[in-house]
């Protein structure tokens, strides 16, 4: 009997303890499917949901149907999973960048690089995506921009391509834009941003600047001399007519011969003054005597002269 007793609480925990187990089992499965309900609805959002960023635009793919004609404009949309696909296309202005070696007019080789910025046609973009894919830029620019750069540089010669340079540019642009529409492409500007000649024709014009600058400099010195020329001859022309118009007044009135004897013996006396020497001179030699039979006998003789 006592056995007995103490079998049977020991049976009775056992199944309390079953029980327990059982309801905890039932509890951690609940909170396993309360926690995955917002991990799956978080996965459903991601599959059926995109976003279009600015200035961007979708297309959706349909696996029944194909392209949709809708295009999606910024923000968020829905597609439905495992069977429709979002293509986002960037609409902005990007930039294109290409060289190119081409030949102008006068058969100068010319080595130039131009600069596109170019969108897609926004209403245009399924058949962007059809025709060309998510790549059509690198499809279409770098033949049709190469293409109308050899044809409008072959146009003008070197010479004009430098002093044309903007009208260069514009003849480009507006024959590209005209070509880029067969694709639904919008070219918004291209400049010329590097442009260079081959090696030869470069140093042929630095030589042909050196002798344009000789030929000028020669040409000054022509002008020069024969101003120089002209110059001399008027000079000799004053002289004599000053020399006649002096010996006209000499003969007339010495005054003016005594006046410059004392300017001749002012100027001699400042000189020896300032000299450090001594010099022992008569007067008359140095026309300091401005008194006297001598400085009247000076006076004379130069009259005569001048007569």
């Amino acid at each position: 009997i006592d056995s007995c007793r103490g079998i049977e609480p020991t049976s009775v925990m056992a199944q309390q303890f079953e029980k327990l187990a059982a309801n905890a089992a039932k509890l951690g499965g609940g909170l396993l499917a309360v926690a995955a309900l917002p991990t799956g609805g978080i996965m459903l959002w991601n599959s059926c949901a995109f976003n279009v960023d600015a200035g961007h635009k979708a297309v959706v793919f349909n696996r029944f149907s194909g392209l949709k004609e809708k295009t999606y404009a910024e923000g968020t949309s829905f597609h439905m999973p495992w069977v429709e696909w979002p293509y986002i296309f960037n609409v902005r202005a990007q930039p294109f960048t290409m060289p190119s070696l081409t030949g102008s007019k006068d058969l100068q080789m010319v080595n130039m690089t131009i600069r596109v910025l170019y969108r897609p046609k926004d209403t245009e973009l399924q058949s962007i995506y059809r025709e060309l894919g998510m790549d059509y830029q690198e499809k279409v620019l770098p033949s049709i921009c190469n293409e109308i750069v050899k044809s409008v540089v072959a146009q003008f010669n070197a010479g004009e391509l430098l002093a044309q340079r903007e009208a260069v540019s514009r003849e480009i642009w507006l024959n590209l834009v005209r070509r880029a529409k067969d694709f639904r492409i919008e070219v918004d500007d291209l400049s010329i941003t590097h442009l260079t000649f081959s090696a030869e024709y470069t140093a042929a014009v630095e030589r042909k600047q050196v002798a344009q600058q000789q030929a000028k400099k020669a040409e000054y010195e022509v002008m020069r001399a024969k101003e120089e020329k002209k110059g001399t001859i008027i000079r000799a022309q004053a002289e004599a007519r000053a020399t006649e118009m002096i010996g006209k007044a000499m003969q007339q009135d010495s005054s003016w011969l005594e006046m410059k004897r004392i300017d001749a013996a002012k100027r001699v006396a400042e000189t020896l003054s300032k000299s450090t020497n001594r010099i022992v001179l008569s007067a008359d030699s140095l026309l300091l005597n401005l008194y006297g039979d001598a400085a009247d006998q000076s006076s004379q003789n130069m009259l005569k002269m001048s007569k």
